[in-house]
């Protein structure tokens, strides 16, 4: 399945259907990880080399609009 992010690509038989760089079966939060640990792009680039530079603004761009999509919740009595 494609999303909104050409790099990003929803496959329900590829790492359970994770968010994944365009079917190379690394996911998104893998790479959020990576960044979040404090690995640099570069080093990202290097470790992973089947991903480019775009692969990674992608992840940030998904990661972005996800986490600009608001979801409600209602508390019930």
């Amino acid at each position: 399945m494609k999303t909104q992010h050409p790099a990003i690509t929803v496959d329900s038989g590829i790492r359970g259907g994770k968010s994944c760089v365009r079917d190379v079966r690394i996911s998104v939060g893998d790479v959020l990880g990576w960044l979040a640990q404090g690995m640099t792009t570069e080093q990202v680039l290097a470790d992973y080399p089947e991903l480019t530079a775009d692969d990674i603004r992608a992840c940030l761009a998904y990661a972005a609009a996800r986490e600009n999509h608001e979801v409600r919740l209602v508390a019930t009595a």
